[in-house]
């Protein structure tokens, strides 16, 4: 009964209730950045950058919000699921870094959510002491006020979060339209001053103030780039949200064009409030006011009616600090909910409440993490710990973006594809290393502070969640694995194999390559499993790899030192790259049919992309089957890395007693400078590089394409070398070795050598 019930469960998910709209999700973005951010970035920035730094503080940060928020749309409408950049990592690079990004995103939205809790205290409190009671607000007894008040209203919002996703949702846009209006109202005002007093303008002057400089200007931009977070937070909402794919990316790249719109008016309406130039600089320079006192003091010096500037601009603060403060709070939430949903985090962080249908565990430590920022932390810091903590994570995505596109753009189904690929993620990742350089010079404590929690993080995942983490459908999993000891030491080949019928064709060539290396052999098979089954049923597609593991083995066990990987995956190029690197291989075999259906590939859907990401040797066998004995083998040349191994495959493949390797190149007179031929081949022989003897011959021929296949009619097989352009420049036109491949009617064989800085990179990253 027990065995049963512990079944039972292990089939039961957790999983979200979808009830969110357009309208919801932008208001959480809107939510988040509207208002408070400003506020307090006005005043920070201000004073250090001047009035013309100020607009360049918001009108550059939301360009570099807009770039990141294109990766955050592509992805979120392909990957629509509660966690974001964890999700996107997880897929992107694997378990370590996708643990990694979650654990940033939980801790960012956190350190976001207690900012935007003091920065309501400090305005309430402002509000109440100077404006109700008409007293000073500085001293000790006013500071724990505030962070009384700050822990308080970050305690309401933690349990309206705890109450769901509708309430968060309906409440977070109830606040998110009062500020909008609040704020919006501020930013006209400023726009009509300005028009009717175009003196004003002239308080721009000097335009990076007194002492601002371009370096200070990329310290504020870093310090107040928390203030452009909110499409992170809409990307949590991927479970919850109605049609995923279509309301996701607009409501990020809605929010983020009117936020920016947003802020850039309100930074003006605060340096056209003075009539006086010069006393915009000195009232933002007071270093016995704090941020949000500057910017309400100058909104009552642009609205000269009594009391109507603190009244306007404490409305303003309060319902946008408390809706950002809300949408945080439900971000963080939802970060670690899903590193608890996928066994990142203890499985209790995934648990749900019966009856609200919230992740209240995953909650409750949120609560904690935001309570003890609130307490710790001032505005600045905060700012500024929030802010680096986004960089980082920011940057993950932007490669993350890069990385799935290009391994996965075939296997998605995408609501949203950027424009400009790849530059918008490129521009992104070098705009967030500078911004990260700007942040030192304004709060070491961020730098402190985040590398610190990342380390941690790191050890988490190392001592905790590394031996855990079940594979997800997007993954690669290893269905049955059978090792032959320990052999790592030894020259490792990993054969491919299809189905029986063509697995004993790689047999006879495999042979005599691991002959050559003294080799230890890999026999991988993809295990092809619809999407709609389950993995748990992954098991009835197994026989037929099981049949051709089986096969080949019945050859080489007796000879070589064999291990059987079977795999699933949605994609073979995928899958087989995994098993690559996985086992550390030095050289992949694999079979080949003919030129492929579909136009987009030269070699085929699955081969080409290994060849073009694979870090090791790879051999592909074209009509290489049966007891073929190759006397006469033709290897055409044009030197590079490639052509070397070409000529190395060739010299093993061909017969031991009467096996001739020829190598030809084609003169189309058209080249500038020929290639010598023999010069390549003497060379490589008497540096060690290659085995004599080796004939060389040159074709004289129109086209090298029809001199080469003219010439292949007299031999047993042909081994060429593999372009090394990439896949992306193979759409524009064939390159000549696949053409080549293509047309053969002869036994072929193509190589592709791996570079040694080039593979590291690819095996690695």
């Amino acid at each position: 009964m027990s065995d049963q019930a512990g079944k039972s469960d292990s089939t039961i998910s957790a999983e979200l209730s979808r009830d969110l709209t357009l309208f919801h999700v932008m208001m959480m973005g809107l939510g988040m950045m509207i208002g408070a951010g400003v506020f307090v970035g006005i005043g920070l920035t201000m004073p250090k950058v001047g009035p013309g730094g100020l607009l360049l503080t918001f009108a550059l940060n939301g360009v570099i919000a807009v770039f990141t928020a294109m990766s955050f749309a592509e992805l979120s409408s392909a990957i629509p699921r509660a966690g974001g950049a964890y999700n996107f990592a997880r897929i992107g690079f694997g378990r370590g870094a996708s643990f990694v990004a979650g654990w940033m995103e939980w801790f960012a939205s956190s350190l976001a959510g207690a900012f935007y809790a003091i920065v309501f205290a400090r305005a309430t409190v402002d509000f109440v002491v100077k404006f109700l009671l008409n007293m000073n607000t500085t001293g000790l007894a006013a500071s724990v006020t505030v962070k009384v008040v700050a822990l308080t209203a970050a305690g309401v919002f933690i349990y309206i979060n705890y109450r769901g996703s509708s309430e968060t949702g309906k409440i977070g846009a109830i606040f998110t339209v009062a500020q909008m209006l609040f704020v919006l109202a501020i930013g006209a005002i400023g726009l009509i001053v300005a028009v009717i007093d175009p003196q004003r303008m002239t308080n721009f002057q000097p335009f990076l103030g007194e002492d601002g400089s371009w370096w200070g200007l990329l310290g504020t931009m870093g310090v107040i780039y928390v203030a452009f977070e909110g499409f992170e937070v809409i990307a949590q909402a991927g479970d919850e949200t109605i049609d995923p794919k279509r309301n996701i990316p607009k409501a990020m790249l809605y929010s983020v064009a009117i936020v920016t719109v947003t802020y850039v008016l309100v930074a003006l309406a605060s340096v056209v409030a003075f009539k006086d130039p010069g006393a915009g600089m000195s009232w933002f320079g007071d270093g016995n006011l704090n941020p949000t006192a500057k910017f309400t003091g100058a909104i009552e010096h642009l609205i000269p009616i009594s009391g109507a500037g603190w009244l306007l601009v404490t409305f303003a603060i309060i319902a946008s600090s408390t809706s950002a403060l809300n949408a945080t709070i439900y971000s963080a939430t939802r970060a670690s909910f899903a590193l608890g949903r996928d066994r990142m985090l203890p499985p209790f962080f995934a648990k749900l409440s019966r009856t609200r249908k919230t992740p209240y565990i995953a909650l409750a430590f949120t609560a904690v993490i935001v309570l003890t920022a609130a307490g710790f932390l001032d505005e600045h810091d905060g700012a500024a710990t929030a802010s680096i903590m986004f960089l980082f994570l920011f940057f993950v995505v932007n490669l993350c973006v890069i990385r799935i596109r290009a391994n996965m753009g075939d296997e998605l189904e995408y609501g949203f594809i950027m424009p400009l690929f790849p530059l918008l993620p490129i521009l992104a990742i070098i705009c967030q290393i500078a911004l990260g350089w700007g942040i030192m010079g304004e709060s070491i404590v961020a730098w402190i502070i985040g590398p610190a929690w990342v380390a941690c993080g790191i050890g988490v995942y190392m001592l905790y969640s590394r031996s855990r983490v079940p594979a997800v459908a997007h993954e690669i999993q290893v269905l049955h694995e059978q090792s032959a000891g320990d052999d790592e030491g030894r020259y490792g080949i990993m054969v491919a194999v299809g189905n029986p019928a063509n697995a004993l064709e790689l047999v006879q060539n495999t042979y005599k390559l691991c002959g050559a290396k003294d080799a230890r052999v890999d026999l991988l098979h993809m295990v092809r499993v619809p999407d709609q089954v389950p993995l748990s049923d992954a098991d009835e597609y197994m026989h037929e790899g099981r049949e051709s593991i089986m096969e080949t083995m019945l050859y080489l066990g007796p000879l070589f030192p064999i291990s059987s990987h079977l795999r699933y995956c949605r994609s073979i190029s995928r899958g087989i790259l995994s098993g690559v690197r996985d086992n550390r291989v030095d050289m992949l075999i694999m079979g080949w049919h003919g030129r492929p259906k579909a136009r987009t590939f030269n070699i085929g859907s699955t081969i080409d992309p290994i060849i073009e990401r694979a870090p090791c040797n790879v051999v592909v066998l074209k009509g290489c089957g049966g007891n073929q004995v190759f006397k006469r083998v033709l290897v055409p040349l044009a030197g590079g890395l490639n052509g070397l191994f070409a000529l190395e495959i060739a010299k093993i493949l061909a017969d031991p007693e009467e096996g001739e390797v020829t190598a030809v190149t084609v003169d189309a007179g058209r080249r500038r400078k020929k290639f010598d031929i023999d010069a390549f081949v003497e060379t490589n022989i008497q540096t060690g590089k290659l085995e004599g003897p080796v004939r060389t011959k040159t074709v004289q021929a129109h086209d090298v394409v029809e001199g080469i296949l003219a010439e292949a009619a007299d031999y047993d097989l042909v081994v060429m070398g593999c372009t090394r352009e990439p896949m992306v420049s193979q759409l524009v036109h064939t390159p000549i070795p696949e053409t080549i491949a293509q047309r053969c009617d002869k036994p072929l064989v193509m190589v592709k050598a791996s570079g040694r800085i080039r593979s590291w990179i690819k095996r690695w990253i």
